[in-house]
């Protein structure tokens, strides 16, 4: 594989892993407008989680690998996380606050997503109803 081909695709490869961080984080919210979306984040999520606490690789991280490997270049030095997102977009010192809200974010959308399943067949609009 030419190496400019390589690199190009492992840059699309970060580009894709970043959009399924995304994905992973703040799909739940997508569930509010289109609610079958929640099936597939969920699947995300749970993989997301298991990659993350398990010894299971990635298989975007995988890939990046495969294309690192083409350019002459080794493995993502401690996996994609490590290597793109701690300790320079997200301090190491901050992981445990980003955790907490990450979490906090997918309840939110969770809760929000079965609110406005459970009124779409009353007829009430969910920003309509009054809580309480």
């Amino acid at each position: 594989m030419n190496v400019t081909v390589a690199h190009v695709l492992a840059d699309v490869t970060v580009a894709v892993h970043i959009l399924a961080l995304l994905f992973i984080g703040l799909g739940g919210f997508l569930a509010w407008r289109w609610p079958k979306v929640v099936f597939v984040h969920v699947f995300f999520a749970v993989w997301g989680v298991l990659v993350n606490v398990t010894p299971l690789a990635c298989p975007l991280t995988a890939l990046e690998d495969f294309f690192r490997h083409q350019q002459g270049l080794g493995d993502l030095p401690g996996g994609f996380n490590a290597y793109y997102l701690y300790g320079t977009v997200i301090p190491r010192s901050a992981l445990p606050a980003v955790i907490f809200v990450a979490i906090g974010l997918l309840v939110f959308s969770y809760v929000g997503a079965y609110h406005r399943w459970r009124h779409r067949d009353q007829g009430t609009p969910a920003h309509e109803l009054r809580v309480g």
